[in-house]
């Protein structure tokens, strides 16, 4: 059986702190959110590995490194209101609320927000809300948000999630647009444009919905 305390442990000293992530608060939510919770009962074992994990339909549980250096570019504070989106199982919205983050935990997937619903409930964590809806048009209902989240890789950030961004927010996504391997991105809202400035490699599953458009062929 796995010892999931002393795997969350390896965990952060392992694949986290190793890789640069060194702030106090995110190691600290990294080491007390259970990530076993989320990750199907026939996975638990493999839940601290630093691989995606299928979630089925194909859906992803993001690999830890990946998702911790994503809330690091998008600076996410206590007290902001944070979009995530492609929530998944709520894993995500869960270290971000353990932060002090108000989060909407955005999912396409009745299932994974069902599941991510529940599973928040479970654990007390009441700054993230779960809502359902297609992940590129996002969530107006609470918008402006101080900063997005992409719970996977992106070909480029609708509009109409770049209208839901304040001025001078901040958003952090897998920016993909070819099949090339996908850079992740820090981006902050100018206007009505983002700025960008990639940061590293990561071969993260796209998210339904925000695929590259096929072009036509001559």
């Amino acid at each position: 059986m796995l010892d999931t305390v002393a795997a969350r442990l390896n965990m952060v000293e392992g694949q986290l702190r190793t890789n640069g992530i060194v702030d106090p608060a995110l190691l600290d939510a990294f080491l007390t959110v259970p990530r076993e919770r989320f990750v199907p009962q026939e996975l638990r074992d493999t839940a601290y590995v630093d691989e995606d994990i299928p979630l089925g339909g194909g859906r992803y549980l993001i690999e830890p490194l990946v998702l911790g250096r994503l809330i690091i570019l998008a600076e996410i504070r206590s007290g902001e209101r944070v979009l995530l989106v492609g929530a998944a199982t709520g894993y995500g919205a869960a270290l971000m609320a353990k932060l002090g983050a108000s989060v909407v935990a955005l999912e396409s997937d009745a299932r994974l927000a069902g599941t991510a619903r529940r599973i928040l409930a479970e654990l007390g964590f009441a700054m993230a809300k779960v809502v359902e809806g297609p992940l590129a048009q996002g969530y107006d209902a609470d918008a402006p948000y101080d900063a997005l989240v992409f719970g996977g890789a992106i070909a480029d950030v609708p509009a109409a999630l770049i209208g839901q961004l304040s001025e001078g927010g901040r958003a952090a996504a897998v920016l993909k647009p070819t099949v090339a391997v996908g850079q992740a991105t820090a981006m902050t809202r100018i206007g009505s444009a983002l700025s960008r400035r990639p940061y590293f490699d990561a071969a993260t599953p796209m998210l339904p919905g925000l695929e590259a458009v096929p072009g036509f062929v001559f």
